[in-house]
C-alpha cells in the first residue's frame, strides 16, 4: 500500500484516512523531507497508531519522523485513557539538557588542546558506551530513592541544586512510581548505570552560541552570542530498555481481556485503569526518574571538570532546562485530562501555559532541540498554536538512515570533512552510525515548525567538541 499525503497546511500533510484509521494522522514536513521520510515504514507506523481505540485526533508526526518500535520516532499520540508501553519506547526519558557558562568562546581559551582535555577528563568521570557502570562508588545514593524521586534524590548529597530543580521538566521527579514494579532484571541491569551516557546518539557536547534570533528573550534566559554551553543527550539506559520489553509482553498477552487488538504487538494497549496498565505507569515514571538523576549526575561531573580546567567562577554551568523526550503524562488538552505519548518529541509549553515551571511561567520554557553529531543544535519556544501537536515539537534531526547503512555507505574521509575542526572522542569505525549524513537536516526539520507558526527560534548552537560512547 502506497501513502499518498495531502497538504492541509503550511508544512502540514495529513494521510487520507484508511479502513482500519480511528482518527486522523497528521504529519508536519517541509517538502524537500518528504523522499527521506518515504524511505522507512514510519507513515505505516502512525497509520497503525491512529487504528488504535481510544486515540484523540490526530495523531501527529513531526518533521524529525523515523521507524521505530510501536509508534514511530517523532509520533506524538494523545489517548482516554489508553497507554501504550511501545508508543513511549526502549529508551523511556531519554532526554536532554542545555548547560550554560559565563565564559565567550576564543581561540586560545578553547583550543583543541584545551577541548580534547576536557573531553579527557570528562571521559574519566563519566562512564561511556553501552553497559557502561560507574567506576565511582556512589554509595551516599539510593536506588530506590533515585526511583521515586528523581533528580530530587540527589539535592541532599550535593549533586543537584534547589535551582537544578527548579530546571527540569516535572522538577525532576514524575509522581506515581514504585520500585515494586520494575521487574528484577530491569532492576539488575540498571543498579550501576546511574551517572553514565551510553551509546547510540547519546552525547555530551560542548558548543558555542553562534547565533541568537529573540535577544530578549534569550536575555532573560541568560542566553548570550558566542556564550560557551553543555548539552546532555541520554536516558534511563538499561532500566527503559528492559522495561518496555517487560509490559510489551505483558500488555499483548492481557489485550484480549479488554477487547483491544493492536494492529501489531509492539503497540500492545490496554486501559490505563487496569492493573497492568498503572503497573507500567508507574515502572514507566521510574525510569523517567532514573533518566532525570542521570542527567544530572552527569551534569555534577562536567561541572567538576570545568571547574578544574578553567579554576575560575565563569566557568559555573548553570542549568538552562532539561526536558525528556520519550514519556507518557496525563495533561489537559482539548479541554478534558487525556494521556500524550511523546516518543522523540518534545513538550514546549508556550508563554503562560499554566503547567510551565514558575521561573518560565511569562516566557513559555526552553525547548532543547539538539542536532546530529557535528551539526548545529537549536534552543526553540513554542508559540500559542503549537496546542494543535498537543504541545509538542521536533526532539532532534532524526535519522534518514539506519546503522547499517550508514557504516556499510558513509566513508571516513567524507565523515571528516562534515566534522570538520570539531573534536571528538571515538574512532570512525565505532561512531560512523551516528554522523551528520545518516541523519536529516536540523535546520530544515526546525524551520518546518517555525514556518507553520507552531514554535520559534531562541540560539543557535555549533558543536566544539562532542563526547559519544560506542
Amino acid at each position: 500500500m502506497e501513502v499518498k499525503l495531502k497538504k492541509i497546511g503550511i508544512n502540514l500533510w495529513e494521510i487520507p484516512k484508511q479502513p482500519e484509521m480511528k482518527v486522523k494522522a497528521v504529519i508536519y514536513a517541509k517538502k524537500e523531507l518528504l523522499d527521506q521520510i518515504y524511505r522507512d515504514q514510519s507513515l505505516f507506523q502512525l497509520i497503525q497508531s491512529a487504528s488504535l481505540p481510544k486515540v484523540i485526533s490526530p495523531v501527529v508526526a513531526m518533521p524529525d519522523i523515523h521507524e521505530g518500535f510501536g509508534l514511530p520516532i517523532g509520533g506524538v499520540m494523545a489517548t482516554d485513557g489508553l497507554v501504550s508501553s511501545g508508543a513511549v519506547g526502549m529508551d523511556i526519558n531519554c532526554g536532554v539538557r542545555l548547560l550554560f557558562s559565563q565564559m565567550k568562546y576564543d581561540q586560545k581559551t578553547f583550543s583543541p588542546d584545551i577541548l580534547r582535555l576536557l573531553v579527557h577528563k570528562i571521559e574519566s568521570e563519566v562512564p561511556i558506551g553501552l553497559g557502561g557502570k560507574h567506576r565511582h562508588q556512589l554509595q551516599k545514593i539510593s536506588f530506590a530513592e533515585v526511583i521515586t524521586h528523581g533528580a530530587q534524590a540527589l539535592v541532599k548529597n550535593g549533586f543537584a541544586t534547589p535551582a537544578d530543580i527548579q530546571s527540569i521538566e516535572e522538577n525532576g521527579c514524575l509522581p506515581g512510581a514504585d520500585l515494586r514494579y520494575l521487574s528484577p532484571r530491569a532492576i539488575k541491569r540498571a543498579e550501576k548505570e546511574l551517572g553514565t551516557l551510553g551509546s547510540g546518539n547519546h552525547f555530551v557536547e560542548i558548543q558555542r552560541i553562534r547565533e541568537v534570533f529573540d535577544p530578549d528573550l534569550a536575555k532573560k534566559w541568560g542566553l548570550s552570542l558566542d556564550q560557551i554551553c553543555v548539552m546532555i543527550h541520554t536516558g534511563s539506559r538499561a532500566l527503559g530498555h528492559q522495561t518496555c520489553l517487560d509490559y510489551t509482553q505483558r500488555f499483548f498477552q492481557e489485550e484480549s481481556k479488554y477487547g483491544i487488538k493492536a494492529p501489531v504487538r509492539n503497540l500492545a494497549s490496554l486501559p490505563a485503569s487496569s492493573p497492568t496498565g498503572a503497573a507500567y505507569l508507574s515502572a514507566m515514571a521510574g525510569c523517567v526518574n532514573f533518566a532525570f538523576a542521570n542527567r544530572q549526575l552527569i551534569t555534577w561531573f562536567v561541572r567538576k571538570v570545568f571547574e578544574e580546567v578553567f579554576k575560575k567562577p565563569e566557568a559555573q554551568l548553570t542549568l538552562l532546562y532539561d526536558v525528556a523526550h520519550n514519556i507518557a503524562k496525563w495533561e489537559e488538552h482539548q479541554g478534558k485530562k487525556v494521556l500524550v505519548h511523546r516518543k522523540g518529541a518534545t513538550r514546549a509549553l508556550p508563554a503562560n501555559h499554566p503547567q510551565n515551571p514558575q521561573k518560565y511561567l511569562q516566557t513559555g520554557h526552553p525547548a532543547i532541540v539538539p542536532g546530529s553529531m557535528g551539526t548545529a543544535s537549536y534552543v526553540m519556544v513554542g508559540l500559542p498554536s503549537v496546542v494543535q501537536t498537543f504541545c509538542s515539537i521536533n526532539h532532534g534531526a532524526g535519522r534518514t538512515m539506519s546503522r547499517g547503512e550508514a557504516i556499510r555507505t558513509i566513508k571516513k574521509e567524507d565523515f571528516e570533512q562534515k566534522m570538520g575542526k570539531i573534536i571528538y572522542n571515538m574512532p570512525f569505525h565505532k561512531i560512523v552510525d551516528e554522523a551528520p549524513q545518516a541523519y536529516k537536516d536540523i535546520d530544515l526539520v526546525v524551520e518546518t515548525l517555525v514556518e507553520a507558526g507552531l514554535t520559534k527560534k531562541v540560539c543557535r548552537l555549533e558543536p566544539l567538541a562532542v563526547i559519544k560512547g560506542d
